[in-house]
């Protein structure tokens, strides 16, 4: 059985070169499937983790986040990256309050972001919560991973320079991993790689045929947000509907 630090050292190691798919799992079923297949790590997803509650995506609290993470983590070996919202405060001290409990769980990565689930945290707000972030990981372990994320799609027609920009203070801020969702086109997704550079870069596709070609640009790493937990829902949408059916 790997420890908690056998699992962050894995993890880490993961980012240092090449590429690999970090597939979301939703509760300890999905997770123990995805280590059967043979991924190397698993993340967790809000919206998935939300949809299994019963609620939409944002509407799980932190406590019940916690509890979650604790069940990926007794669920499988793999090393557990956590979907951790905006670290479920606004102001930086709470975001580093909430960080170090979140490590206390046994995650080897968790991610914060720069929404706060009505509007983007103004730029240099967001990079002091990321070092916030930062600053509680390391008074606890240094080995586990922050990643840095900006949330560009809630805003439309944000520019992608400008979610280029607030990844590249996130890194340095402390950010391991910049992950821009849904920066997808291959200028902007090779602008974010050489900007952060030598740091590496998240993608999250749904187009799962597209992957190769963001491992092409430079692209450590690919998740797949809530795609999977998607179709678990939408298989089971269509059979139980077909049953209904059956009803005379």
């Amino acid at each position: 059985m790997p420890t908690i630090a056998d699992k962050r050292a894995r993890f880490r190691a993961l980012h240092d070169s090449g590429f690999f798919i970090i597939p979301n799992a939703w509760d300890a079923g999905s997770a123990t499937r995805l280590a059967a297949l043979g991924f190397k790590a698993i993340a967790s997803t809000s919206a998935g983790a939300a949809w299994a509650a019963g609620k939409e995506d944002g509407e799980l609290g932190r406590d019940a986040v916690l509890a979650h993470l604790r069940d990926l983590i007794a669920a499988t070996d793999l090393p557990v990256n956590a979907d951790f919202e905006n670290g479920f405060a606004d102001d930086a001290g709470g975001v580093a309050a909430n960080v170090a409990l979140a490590v206390a769980t046994g995650v080897a990565g968790l991610s914060i972001e720069d929404w706060s689930g009505t509007h983007m945290y103004e730029a240099g707000h967001a990079a002091e919560r990321i070092a916030a972030a930062r600053a509680a990981i390391d008074a606890t372990d240094p080995a586990v991973m922050l990643i840095g994320r900006s949330e560009n799609f809630r805003v439309p027609g944000m520019p992608a320079a400008d979610s280029i920009a607030r990844a590249v203070a996130y890194a340095e801020a402390g950010a391991d991993c910049l992950f821009v969702p849904f920066i997808l086109d291959h200028g902007a997704v090779a602008e974010l790689v050489a900007a952060v550079a030598p740091k590496p870069v998240n993608v999250v596709v749904q187009a799962f045929d597209s992957i190769p070609g963001y491992a092409a640009l430079g692209v450590r790493r690919c998740s797949v947000g809530g795609s999977l937990a998607g179709a678990a829902w939408k298989g089971f949408d269509a059979a139980a509907a077909a049953l209904k059916g059956c009803e005379p």
